[in-house]
């Protein structure tokens, strides 16, 4: 593939690519996948398939960084490229194997076990679902993630009514009020120093997916809807045309 080819020339001749880290490079790949999915929403095809190319420009300059560890730990992109479709041919039996489905809740239920069983987990126990979750991801979309990995596990629905156990904390880990935050939990398994706004909003994840949405994206469209408020407001202040 050509890009991996200039990405390799771009690794040994340029300042900037050749002192790139994994750690140092994390911001962009974050980056990159939100401009992707800024062109997705705003409709325009064509910057859709520049944002693509961008975030694959992200992959292939992890896996050229990954290639050249010593220690018996590298990979490149076709490990990378490999690693994927056996994935996907692993966890599609329907398609590749001889396993019957009946839809798509079928397909999933297969899916969800399939990966238990790869990160060796105890028949989709509940330890082992959540335990998956990355937590670097945003705050709305990682309690979506968390709500539905423990739903398909059959965890009951009310847990995601957090009871309130702490004040709204400040920057620096203080209570918002200057108060001590509490750190205790009544019952010994509730959330730690958990806001009333920090409950609620938790509460709300579980609402719009019960409703079938999104929380991420619907957060995104109202961003999106008041900027554009705020902008006529700034135009009006102007003296410009609405």
């Amino acid at each position: 593939m050509r890009l991996v080819e200039v990405m390799d020339t771009l690794r040994v001749n340029c300042p900037w690519d050749a002192r790139q880290t994994h750690q140092s490079l994390a911001p962009y790949l974050l980056e990159e996948c939100y401009e992707a999915l800024e062109a997705l929403e705003g409709g325009d095809e064509s910057a859709l398939r520049d944002e693509l190319g961008d975030v694959l420009l992200q992959v292939v300059f992890h896996a050229r960084v990954a290639a050249e560890r010593t220690d018996g730990t590298g990979f490149d992109i076709d490990d990378v490229a490999t690693g994927i479709v056996e994935k996907l041919i692993r966890r599609h039996p329907h398609v590749f194997g001889d396993v019957r489905v009946s839809g798509p809740e079928d397909v999933k239920r297969n899916w969800d076990a399939i990966k238990a069983a790869e990160r060796g987990g105890q028949g989709g126990a509940l330890p082992a679902v959540l335990g998956s979750v990355p937590f670097g991801q945003p705050a709305l979309s990682l309690a979506a993630q968390l709500q539905r990995r423990a739903e398909r596990a059959g965890a009951p629905a009310e847990l995601a009514d957090l009871p309130a156990g702490g004040a709204a904390q400040g920057p620096d880990g203080s209570a918002a009020d200057g108060q001590a935050p509490d750190r205790s939990a009544a019952d010994g398994q509730g959330p730690v120093g958990v806001s009333e706004i920090g409950a609620a909003l938790f509460s709300l994840v579980a609402r719009a997916r019960a409703a079938g949405l999104d929380p991420e994206l619907e957060l995104r469209a109202a961003a999106r809807s008041y900027r554009d408020r705020v902008q006529r407001w700034a135009e009006e202040q102007n003296g410009d045309p609405a």
